[in-house]
């Protein structure tokens, strides 16, 4: 049986990997709008570029798994 010990350690273990994650996607979201030398979001909502919003899915997809893989070890 689960012990409540262990299971509030691994439930802080996974907060504090979350919030690894997502200041690691942020600054990588962030890197990609500033490397650009367009605005993404205009050309995603206004200009309805589908070529583009499959490569920022695509990078978004790569990263999250990178990140899975570095915190599954």
């Amino acid at each position: 049986m689960l012990d409540i010990s262990q299971l509030l350690k691994a439930s802080i273990a996974t907060l504090i990997f979350v919030a690894i994650g997502l200041v690691v996607f942020a600054v990588a979201f962030i890197i990609i709008t500033k490397v650009t030398p367009f605005s993404i979001r205009k050309e995603i909502e206004e200009d309805q570029n589908t070529a583009l919003a499959i490569v920022i899915g695509s990078v978004i997809l790569g990263l999250s798994w990178i990140i899975a893989a570095a915190i599954h070890g």
